[in-house]
């Protein structure tokens, strides 16, 4: 009997399953995503400054509506507006976030009068010259990547995971992404972008990091560094509103041209 229980001490923890480092990749993202549902919906203002290679800036004001879509393999639907400079103003995109079906995006700009569909094949080009691609600005949705835990290490104050997730969707401007999510809080403070060739291409940092509602977490500050153009995007967002009803028809595509 107890030759048999022996024998039955040294199995039974080779039997347990071992975690794979592309399950707790997944694990850890399903787990983001959870932890930043039911926010139903929520408003906020970007001042969006761009720096060309030389030190150059111009700065952007816009607002942002975004409301949540708690379907699975669904992302949310979110709303850019620019408020000034007087030559953007008016200036509006509507994305509805999907996994691996393309996203849906449409950008009204005043100047010509109407409503444009972007070509879902084409969605790395900048966003109103901005170091931020149409893809950057998709919300984000657990199905759209294949994930891998690379390791755990410090990240300034905090501890992160550290994650690289590649696109699992068609017509990405990227070959794969590193991400670095507090292990506390699972906040994402570091974004390394890869393109095509396999290059590093940009690094998104998010800073400023406060709770709302008790429990969303968002950052004031998202810069975005081009390593191969010199150039750099800084948005700082404020006034952050959540759950004040926003409707649904502010997030259609035939009422852009209306947007203030």
């Amino acid at each position: 009997m107890y030759k048999l229980l022996a024998i039955l001490a040294l199995v039974i923890p080779f039997s347990v399953h071992a975690q794979t480092t592309q399950e707790k990749g997944l694990a850890i993202a399903k787990e983001q995503d959870a932890k930043n549902s039911g926010f139903k919906d929520y408003s906020n203002d970007i001042v969006m400054t761009l720096k060309n290679a030389q030190g150059q800036e111009t700065v952007n004001y816009l607002h942002s509506l975004t409301l949540e879509v708690p379907v699975t393999g669904e992302g949310d639907k979110s709303k850019l507006v620019f408020d000034k400079p007087i030559d953007v103003k008016g200036t509006a995109m509507l994305t509805f976030s999907h996994g691996l079906k393309p996203d849906d995006q449409w950008l009204f700009l005043p100047a010509v009068k109407r409503v444009k569909r972007l070509n879902s094949n084409n969605k790395s080009g900048p966003f109103m010259g901005s170091e931020f691609s149409y893809e950057d600005l998709s919300a984000p949705v657990v199905e759209k990547f294949t994930y891998n835990w690379l390791r755990d290490e410090s990240c300034g104050d905090w501890q992160c995971h550290v994650v690289e997730r590649v696109p699992a969707y068609e017509y990405s401007g990227y070959t794969r992404q590193v991400t670095w999510i507090d292990t506390k809080e699972l906040r994402t403070v570091k974004i390394d972008y890869y393109e095509r060739k396999g290059e590093l291409l940009k690094t998104l940092t998010q800073s400023g990091f406060k709770l709302y509602k008790g429990k969303f977490w968002r950052a004031e500050i998202g810069k975005m560094v081009n390593h191969i153009n010199g150039k750099s995007t800084v948005m700082a967002s404020s006034n952050f509103q959540f759950g004040t009803g926003i409707p649904a028809s502010e997030f259609e595509a035939n009422s852009l041209q209306d947007s203030h």
